[in-house]
């Protein structure tokens, strides 16, 4: 298939090459992260047709959540709210109909915030996934507990059983994912193979188990829930009634990060660290299958679990955190915290402009 390949820096990208058509068709645009790098990645179509991929540092960048006109990224130690400061039909240098800028910033401490969304309240939800609980931010406190699994017998900085994924339903907290039910520090590691779980946040029943590694539950429009059982290689759909699961696609890399956008699943894949997956069943998958891993965005058709776009990344760059769908967004960019202009981008309310 013909790509076409931007580059960012250390990092090379190669892009199917319906990406920017299926963009626009789909008016949505992309923003990815990962901590490795500490970057965060805008991915949208310019007007010619291109494929924009827009690049800003956020130190140790994780949890991502989004519309059309906030974002919210969380970093080594800190909550970043970015809001888009154009006005409709505005567009920044020639190109981009959002420029996101930091407006404000929560210091929660080193938490280890991995997925992250928005309550029905306006809040930041996140999991707190050294602490094993979900939160909120606090106006005095780095953050107040909002729930744990109920066989976590005290909030500790122990990271005891890797609850790392937030699933939203109506703006309340629905289910969330573990790597396994321990506690004690660092526990779940004991877990990775088949320890895996997918936990009511109401009831606190065990949807699903026997799961490898799972992350990023996301309730579908028929109340199933769609989740990456990474461990396994696999993007699986589960139901919450009688805990049926079915394969919709086979993932080449390690999960993590899914978004929901008119029928397609929208995931990031990573590569080994140190060049093995650690005995985890993907590996023998891939090695199946006769194909080697990738680090990559990919967008999945649910209807039939093929993969229609996707890009790829190559360099020093070898894993993603988290993705999110920007709707009705064409071509967006962001004001990283170091740039220059950010002591420039100064606006007020303008229903004060005749004051």
């Amino acid at each position: 298939m013909t790509t076409e390949t931007p580059c960012t820096g250390d990092t090379q990208l190669a892009c199917s090459r319906g990406l920017g058509d299926w963009l626009r068709q789909h008016n949505v645009s992309l923003a990815f992260s990962t901590y490795q790098s500490g970057d965060l990645f805008l991915l949208g179509a310019l007007p010619d047709g291109r494929v924009s991929v827009h690049r800003e540092g956020f130190t140790r960048a994780m949890g991502l959540a989004g519309d059309g006109d906030r974002i919210v990224v969380a970093s080594a130690h800190q909550l970043w709210r970015l809001e888009n400061m154009l006005g409709p039909g505005e567009q920044a240098n020639g190109a981009y109909d959002r420029l996101y800028v930091p407006r404000a910033a929560h210091v929660t401490g080193d938490c280890d915030v991995h997925e992250l969304a928005i309550d029905r309240a306006g809040r930041i939800m996140f999991v707190n996934t050294r602490f094993s609980c979900l939160a909120v931010p606090s106006a005095r406190y780095g953050f107040t507990p909002v729930w744990k699994p109920e066989f976590i017998s005290k909030l500790a900085a122990e990271d005891r059983c890797h609850l790392n994924g937030l699933a939203m339903h109506e703006g309340v907290p629905r289910y969330v994912t573990a790597v396994g039910r321990a506690d004690m520090v660092d526990g779940w590691r004991a877990h990775r193979m088949e320890g895996g779980l997918l936990i009511d946040v109401a009831t606190q029943a065990v949807v699903a188990d026997a799961l490898s590694m799972p992350h990023s539950p996301r309730v579908l429009p028929d109340g199933s829930v769609l989740m990456l059982d990474s461990g396994h290689g696999e993007l699986i759909r589960v139901d919450p009634v009688g805990g049926r699961r079915e394969t919709v696609a086979r993932l080449r890399g390690f999960g993590r990060g899914l978004a929901l956008h008119n029928g397609f699943a929208i995931l990031t894949l990573s590569l080994p660290r140190n060049g093995s997956f650690g005995g985890l069943h993907l590996e023998d998958m891939l090695i199946a299958a006769g194909t080697a891993p990738v680090c990559a965005v990919q967008i999945i058709d649910l209807r039939n679990g093929d993969v229609v776009e996707w890009i790829e990344l190559s360099g020093r760059l070898t894993e993603l955190f988290d993705v999110c769908a920007l709707p009705g967004v064409s071509c967006p960019m962001a004001i990283g915290l170091d740039a220059p202009e950010l002591s420039s981008m100064i606006s007020f309310d303008a229903e004060w402009s005749a004051l």
